[in-house]
């Protein structure tokens, strides 16, 4: 697996991450979910981003997973749902991370992110005070910002940021195009997220409650068809390869229950970057419909 430094900030990740949402569903065993977050580090994937929101995935890592904590790279978001706090607030960041590493069962968080938060609650002081003082304390390595448009353009410029994560795939590419360019030039690192677009395509009406209406449609516009069956892919494949290879991302996270899924998506990035030709589809298509396209949040 491919490892790629994560911007300036010291930490090196895998082209391909993690995402561990579902790994927190309590349909899944805590059997499926131990084997599941285990293949993912065996296969080399040394990014795992994870969040407060993502019902028993934080507690799941820990249980699994606290015997290799230096195998891989440790992503989580906070700054709401901490007992004892008013969301975004400077107790709710420290109370957040405290109550995180708990449930991590590790000593320290390497990327913290505030998690969609709007632009107003990024540029308040007291909040990035209170990240900075969890960085000086050792107890997150980086701290992040997850989220799209206006708010990812202040976080980006604000210079009181290691990293970002936000949306790049097919039918996302606003950060991609307009705001990661910036982030390269001031050294962020950068986590791809919804590489897939939510597999939209598995629809074959538009999609009601599955966070895939708006890339459904998108989809539908840019047509992309018969370039995806010129290259000999299916979507899956066209998709990941296209955010994963993408300017400016370091790691593509996807996420799944699924070990079949978990061992395709290996073997997909590490068939590297779609061809150039479709490339050039694809940039066409967006400049003919995507401009005013923004960030899905």
């Amino acid at each position: 697996m491919e490892q790629r430094a994560f911007g300036d900030t010291g930490l090196k990740v895998s082209v391909l991450g993690l995402g561990a949402g579902q790994v927190g569903a309590a349909s899944l065993s805590e059997d499926e979910a131990g084997t599941l977050l285990n293949r993912a580090v065996d296969r080399g994937i040394t990014l795992i981003d994870t969040a407060r929101g993502y019902g028993l995935s934080e507690e799941r890592i820990g249980r699994h997973l606290a015997y290799r904590r230096h195998d891989f790279i440790l992503s989580t978001k906070g700054g709401y749902g901490a007992g004892g706090a008013e969301d975004w607030t400077p107790q709710a960041i420290r109370l957040g991370i405290e109550q995180a590493l708990t449930r991590l069962r590790c000593d320290w968080i390497d990327i913290f992110h505030l998690h969609s938060c709007p632009a107003d609650v990024l540029r308040r002081e007291d909040l990035l005070l209170a990240l900075d003082e969890a960085r000086s304390a050792g107890l997150i390595r980086v701290a992040a910002y997850s989220g799209e448009n206006e708010a990812l353009a202040g976080a980006i410029s604000s210079g009181r940021f290691g990293s970002v994560e936000t949306s790049v795939n097919l039918a996302d590419q606003f950060s991609r195009r307009q705001l990661l360019p910036a982030a390269t030039e001031r050294g962020l690192g950068v986590i791809a997220k919804r590489p897939i677009a939510n597999a939209a395509w598995r629809f074959e009406q538009r999609p009601v409650g599955d966070y895939a209406e708006t890339y459904w449609q998108r989809l539908r516009v840019l047509e992309l068809d018969a370039v995806r069956e010129a290259t000999g892919l299916d979507w899956t494949a066209f998709a990941l390869r296209f955010a994963a290879y993408s300017p400016g991302v370091h790691s593509a996270i996807v996420g799944t229950a699924n070990l079949e899924n978990l061992e395709r998506n290996v073997r997909l990035v590490q068939e590297g970057p779609l061809p150039l030709d479709a490339l050039t589809h694809i940039e066409a298509a967006w400049l003919a419909h995507g401009l005013d396209w923004g960030g899905e949040v």
